[in-house]
């Protein structure tokens, strides 16, 4: 276990991106010390699950917890994909499963045909509608778009759920090299406002409260009112919008915000209305959120030289560059966008791809 190819680290934090790269690269990862000091150590239930459902999509993978949970062995297998299902537990939203996923399900055996039930929307993991609109989007710039979607069958609400989400995905042999420097102009917003099990007019006072704020700086905005009825709309009542906007060069950079006890529709719609603003304004071809996706792409690209230029990186970005390093010894040399501004925080990422190539499509 202690070989060359074994990797070590401490905590909880960043555990689906280290899991996602040790499956990339078949390297056995070792994480202890997971919540170790805290009243209630170890794993929790919805780190349990998604460590089930990488189970799941690979064949071959072990998966290793000690008795206190406070320690977990990943030796992974090799992707295989295919049809799926899997409950996610209720602590969670489908967001916090599908974005690892996203990130190896180009690289299996067989498409992906995975049904994914629980939460569809809450505040802490993206909700499937940005998922649908701006995560997928990413994953075409690297040539892979044929058969790519997510499908919402159900909405469901915290704290009951009840939703439920197809995703297809293709598989590919190799991925494109990207060069995205330019972010272009903003050209056109749309948005999408949801509202289950309360009074649909709920989604329609969050569109007019989101355009009184975002008419004022472009006439393009469609914002489209999903309604969803009866067993389709989950256990739970609930609303929420997700706004994106889309750039001359079609830089997306997205937002969204979910309902809270207490909070009215128009409280929700600025809400996510002000973060949109926020993340344009952050710059660069590609938002916060998807930083990471779209850096590990970079890497697994063809061995040539990939550019794209984002704004700073979060703290999760950083911390995945690091990883990054430790997985693959791939480094990223990072600059200044426009040097001569000195009020422009945008930079330019650049890396050697690895030309990673999808060895488990070639055993099918």
């Amino acid at each position: 276990m202690e070989s060359r190819s074994s990797v070590n680290f401490s905590g909880h934090q960043f555990l689906r991106q280290r899991l996602v790269l040790s499956i990339l690269t078949g390297k056995h990862v070792r994480i202890d010390k997971i919540r170790s000091e805290d009243k209630d150590p170890g794993l929790r239930d919805y780190e349990v699950s998604l460590l089930r459902l990488l189970e799941k999509v690979t064949n071959g993978s072990v998966i290793e917890i000690s008795v206190t949970g406070t320690a977990v062995l990943l030796k992974p297998g090799v992707v295989s994909g295919g049809p799926i299902t899997h409950d996610c537990p209720l602590s969670r939203s489908i967001g916090y499963f599908l974005e690892p996923l996203i990130m190896i399900a180009p690289f299996s055996k067989k498409p992906f045909q995975l049904t994914l039930r629980g939460i569809t929307t809450d505040d802490n993991d993206l909700s499937v509608d940005l998922i649908r609109t701006v995560t997928l989007p990413h994953l075409q710039l690297f040539g892979i778009s044929d058969g790519l979607e997510l499908r919402i069958k159900r909405r469901g609400a915290p704290p009951e759920g009840g939703g439920e989400v197809q995703f297809l995905c293709p598989i590919v042999k190799e991925v494109k090299t990207l060069n995205f420097v330019d972010p272009g102009k903003i050209k056109r917003i749309r948005g999408i406002a949801h509202a289950v099990r309360v009074n649909p007019q709920f989604s329609n006072r969050m569109i007019d409260a989101s355009r009184s704020v975002l008419n004022r700086f472009i006439p393009d905005i469609y914002l489209y009112s999903d309604v969803y009825k009866g067993d389709e709309s989950g256990k739970s009542p609930g609303y929420a919008l997700s706004l994106l906007a889309e750039s001359t060069t079609s830089a997306i950079h997205c937002s969204e915000a979910a309902s809270t006890p207490g909070e009215t529709p128009e409280d929700i719609a600025l809400l996510a209305t002000r973060a949109l603003l926020s993340e344009i304004r952050h710059g660069g071809c590609v938002d916060r959120k998807h930083q990471s996706l779209v850096l590990l792409m970079m890497v697994l690209g063809s061995e040539d030289i990939g550019q794209c230029r984002m704004g700073e990186p979060s703290v999760r970005t950083i911390q995945f560059l690091r990883d990054i390093k430790i997985f693959f010894g791939s480094v990223f040399n990072i600059t200044p966008a426009d040097p001569t501004d000195s009020s422009n925080t945008e930079l330019f990422y650049s890396c050697l791809g690895t030309g990673y190539v999808n060895v488990n499509r070639s055993l099918a």
